[in-house]
């Protein structure tokens, strides 16, 4: 070192050493916070970007993901089938999701694919152990991403004073308890009498007029009517839940534990089976 006046100053031998000595000293002492991994698993956050997850049941093959990958990482085959309806009438076009796949080589974790899903078929899953030797099996299938999708974390309750989600808000009144606005009818069915002119005399006959479009009071009260009982239905049919088949429940799980499967995806399959098949059972029995 160099003093004020340019003279150079001696150091004592040893000082760098014993500062150095001090540093370790008093990190030994203190409390370790590193986590020994693999034998303990790191608390990640409730949004951290570990993978993502895919959802079979919402994913309607409207491409909208892959088309708004940045990177072009999503491969999407699908095929369409043709379904009878229920009540007779025209037979419509369905399409029927044969492959999803996700290739994170090439995935940045952008989340725009998230972002875009209409449907609510893609989750943010905190897992991120999915390396792999060779990197051409990084393209995971979708029977792997849907492994993911029962280790998504559930949503954080609303805080104080927060509205529910706008799904919520437009809900049937059944589910909301609110009351439907109904239109009155009785107002309107009966048309307000018309005033007589005074007495005078006979006025020039005109000509005739195109006839006006409105409608005579009778449509106009049926059309009224219509809409009035069209408020007062449900806008959509009531959802019939059903219990999970307690058997295939215990089933798959032990055929998924047996396997090595982790637990909480091996619960997840399991509790999808049982679901699957009293959803089978109920619709036979109808």
């Amino acid at each position: 070192m160099i003093e004020t006046d340019g003279r150079p100053r001696k150091s004592l031998p040893g000082v760098g050493l014993v500062k150095g000595l001090m540093v370790t000293l008093k990190h030994l002492l203190s409390r370790s916070i590193t986590q020994q991994y693999p034998e303990e698993k790191p608390d990640l956050p409730a949004r951290s970007r570990g993978v993502i997850a895919l959802k079979q049941e919402n994913c309607t093959v409207c491409y909208k993901c892959s088309r708004e990958c940045p990177d072009w990482c999503i491969y999407i085959d699908a095929h369409k089938e043709q379904h009878e309806p229920a009540a007779g009438g025209r037979a419509r076009s369905v399409k029927v999701l044969d492959r999803f796949a996700i290739d994170y080589a090439l995935c940045m974790y952008c989340g725009i694919c998230v972002e875009v899903c209409p449907f609510d078929a893609l989750f943010w899953a905190p897992d991120f152990e999915y390396a792999e030797y060779d990197i051409r099996e990084l393209t995971h299938e979708k029977e792997r991403l849907e492994e993911w999708t029962y280790k998504v974390p559930a949503p954080p309750a609303l805080e104080e004073g927060a509205e529910p989600p706008a799904e919520v808000l437009q809900a049937s009144p059944q589910t909301t308890g609110q009351a439907v606005p109904t239109v009155d009818t009785a107002s309107v069915a009966a048309p307000a009498p018309a005033s007589r002119p005074a007495p005078g005399p006979a006025a020039p006959a005109e000509t005739p007029e195109a006839p006006s479009e409105e409608p005579p009071p009778a449509a106009a009260s049926a059309s009224v009517a219509a809409a009035g009982e069209q408020a007062v239905m449900p806008t959509h049919e009531e959802r019939v839940e059903v219990q999970p088949d307690q058997a295939t429940f215990d089933r798959v799980l032990a055929e998924e534990l047996a396997k090595g499967t982790d637990r909480r995806v091996a619960e997840g399959k399991a509790r999808r089976a049982a679901m699957l098949e009293a959803r089978r059972k109920r619709q036979e029995g109808s």
